[in-house]
């Protein structure tokens, strides 16, 4: 009984998130068109939206621990769902995503995701997305801001293994910037598919920046040992189990 009264407040919440998407971008949408800084204004509102209609109506509060980054840096972070992304952007200085190019093809996606700067890739092509971005970044003709990446490249369910892909080292190698990685525990509650939200508080973690000059593989070796370590605790905080291997 008290999972199908959740299940259906789960529903209510992911019904009512997606229909705002659009009517929020439709009153953004004039704006954004003569000032890209008010895409940052759209996605930010529609990402503190959803955090506080998540906790309103399912019950699912969320935090964001650590100190918030406000200048340019590459954010490497866990991805276990959509609501790692949404706290993220709610709180970012002007973020860029790397997208799947499927995504992006959706009329909203597409419109704000190129005025916020956003790379869509297609899978297999993650390489020649980032050569472009360098390009873009070296000519001007992308702004300044700030690189949100999945060093996993997908969503990752709790507890399930995956390896860090090297698209990440390369970033921090080329961009010279520092790094900021970022932990979450976000799967425990809104799951990787599925409506079930579970009730409780989900949070992610900025963790110590990674400052710029590490060799590649001294990088990546880090980057992997603070997130997982960060997110396992996170996890258990939230009351994951973690199965014997």
């Amino acid at each position: 009984m008290l999972y199908g009264i959740q299940w259906l407040r789960s529903l209510i919440f992911a019904v009512q998130m997606y229909l705002m998407m659009p009517l929020m971008a439709l009153v953004f949408l004039p704006f954004a068109i003569v000032n890209r800084r008010v895409v940052f204004t759209f996605v930010k509102t529609y990402a503190r939206y959803c955090r506080w209609s998540l906790a309103w109506i399912a019950g699912v509060k969320t935090e964001v621990r650590g100190e918030v980054p406000a200048d340019e840096v590459l954010i490497a972070s866990k991805h276990q769902s959509f609501l790692d992304v949404i706290l993220i952007i709610s709180v970012a200085w002007r973020p860029r995503v790397i997208i799947k190019r499927e995504l992006h093809r959706m009329p909203i996606f597409h419109f704000f995701g190129n005025r916020m700067g956003n790379i869509p890739v297609k899978r297999g092509d993650r390489g020649k997305a980032i050569t472009k971005m360098m390009d873009d970044l070296e000519s001007g003709a992308l702004e300044s801001g700030q690189l949100l990446i999945y060093p996993q490249g997908t969503r990752i369910a709790p507890g399930v293994k995956a390896p860090y892909k090297i698209g990440t080292g390369l970033l921090y190698e080329q961009t010279g910037m520092p790094c900021v990685p970022v932990a979450t525990n976000v799967g425990v509650f809104w799951p990787k598919r599925g409506v079930y939200r579970k009730q409780g508080t989900a949070v992610i973690e900025f963790l110590p920046r990674i400052e710029a000059g590490l060799p590649r593989d001294k990088f990546m070796q880090r980057l992997e040992q603070v997130i997982e370590k960060a997110s396992d605790d996170l996890m258990a905080e939230g009351g994951f189990v973690k199965k014997a291997d």
